[in-house]
């Protein structure tokens, strides 16, 4: 499964020299729903705005100018 995590207009998060933010959807590759957001909550904390499933990606990327950034590159 693909889940996107959204970020707030205040939520900028720079994790080993990526910086995630508002204009931006961090890529969360994982089993289930479950596990994505505990992937999520262990790189940006409580900090994030929600997330998405894959099927959703073509509805909200327009508003998110700085594309997808995933997150394997972290681990």
């Amino acid at each position: 499964m693909i889940m996107y995590i959204s970020f707030g207009q205040q939520h900028t998060h720079r994790v080993n020299g990526i910086t995630f933010d508002c204009d931006s959807l961090a890529l969360i590759k994982c089993a289930d729903h479950t596990e994505g957001r505990e992937r999520a909550f262990e790189l940006f904390g409580p900090k994030f705005m929600t997330d998405y499933r894959e099927e959703d990606l073509d509805r909200i990327i327009e508003h998110f100018p700085r594309g997808v950034i995933p997150v394997e590159v972290m681990t």
